[in-house]
């Protein structure tokens, strides 16, 4: 992290099929090994499998499950005269969208049996309904920010 000047961000280029910039990063944050072709297969077959299921389109999943596992507060360490508190803070916008898919890739790699894109679909569908271990994820964020409110002036 520079001292002296604000890293300016590149934008985003859209993935070629969705023209979505939120599909795009996805697939960043999905691949590995910089296998992005491999990454791309993996997401256009999950989101085949929603459409094949939910009969809607996929991308409308894929923006809802997003929004619902973006947190909106989260926790930050502050050490104040010896002993470190856990201070709630508001989420910034993009830093909450990289949370939520971190944490739906997450939780669709931890899930039991059959191909990677059968579980991201069926993750991105829990999601978009409001259950799953991403939602879950994210309650467990916001009741620990709760929880700690008290320290609220410590934030900085």
């Amino acid at each position: 992290m520079p001292r002296r000047k604000r890293v300016v961000r590149r934008p985003d280029v859209p993935d070629a099929k969705y023209r979505s910039r939120n599909v795009a990063r996805f697939i960043s944050k999905l691949m590995l090994d910089g296998k992005r072709s491999l990454a791309e297969r993996i997401i256009y077959d999950a989101f085949e499998a929603i459409e094949a299921k939910q009969k809607r389109s996929p991308l409308d999943v894929f923006e809802q499950a997003l929004k619902n596992a973006t947190p909106t507060i989260e926790v930050k360490p502050r050490r104040v005269g010896g002993s470190t508190y856990q201070v709630p803070v508001d989420v910034r916008r993009d830093r909450g969208s990289a949370l939520a898919m971190r944490w739906l890739i997450r939780a669709s790699r931890s899930r039991n049996g059959r191909s990677m894109s059968d579980k991201l679909a069926s993750e991105l569908m829990d999601a978009a309904a409001g259950q799953g271990a991403t939602i879950k994820k994210r309650e467990e964020t916001h009741k620990m920010a709760e929880s700690n409110r008290a320290f609220a002036h410590y934030r900085w």
